[in-house]
């Protein structure tokens, strides 16, 4: 039995997230049928880096999936890309350990949350658009509160916090960049609560507008107090960025 370790990009407009639901088109349930017909066989299942909320992008996409089929992983590339839709594309295919899983041998992730911040609406870019000048050096300075090992529970939305045994993560970085009118804001970390990156986000563009301050997260960090953040920003901006192993 092969382990393949497989990297793909999707554009999440389209689909409730990866994980495969019952009552809802997902990313996983497109790749796995696509597999079927490519092995010719039941579509196997895969196993991925992480469940990405509905609407939500991945540059950087990692599962691994076991099969008994001898494809080389050229043609397994080739051979997915030309069955999968346009808006899912395979990056690269490699063989990996037996024990290898793309989520529970994650390292540490990287999100970016990407903020049209120009007058005008591009519609062909997937970003949340905010008209308002952004007060990017506020946002950095508010950023720096972030780093280290917190307890995140003030940054995860409420029924998230029952599929954890803990709300604590470390973020290893946090920046703010603005490039010609589209602002990013690129976390990486150990791991991530439900929403949290968005409601992150939202946080830094809360402490732009002046509806909070740094006091405020201080105190979202120390009392796990919803009310102490910002607003959860929608998906429609989010990327996940990268996986480290």
């Amino acid at each position: 039995m092969r382990n393949l370790k497989v990297f793909i990009s999707y554009n999440g407009a389209d689909y409730h997230g990866f994980q495969r639901q019952d009552n809802a088109l997902t990313v996983q349930e497109v790749v796995e049928n696509a597999l079927g017909k490519l092995l010719q066989t039941a579509p196997p299942v895969i196993y991925g880096c992480s469940r990405t909320d509905a609407g939500v992008h991945a540059r950087r996409f990692c599962f691994n999936v076991k099969i008994e089929n001898n494809i080389p992983c050229g043609g397994f590339v080739k051979g997915l890309n030309a069955l999968l839709p346009d808006n899912i594309a395979v990056l690269s295919c490699e063989e990996a350990d037996g024990d290898f899983h793309a989520r529970f041998c994650t390292k540490a992730k990287e999100y970016v949350y990407l903020i049209n911040n120009k007058p005008l609406r591009d519609v062909f870019l997937p970003a949340y658009h905010y008209p308002l000048p952004l007060d990017i050096e506020k946002m950095r300075e508010a950023a720096k509160l972030f780093l280290g090992e917190h307890d995140f529970a003030a940054f995860c939305r409420a029924e998230g916090k029952k599929r954890v045994n803990s709300t604590v993560r470390t973020v290893y970085s946090l920046s703010v960049e603005n490039n010609e009118g589209i602002v990013e804001i690129k976390i990486k970390g150990n791991g991530f609560l439900y929403n949290m990156v968005r409601i992150i986000a939202g946080t830094l563009v809360y402490i732009s507008e002046g509806k909070r301050t740094l006091s405020d997260i201080e105190n979202a960090l120390k009392t796990g107090e919803r009310e102490f953040a910002g607003m959860t920003l929608p998906p429609c901006g989010l990327y996940l960025n990268e996986i480290f192993y």
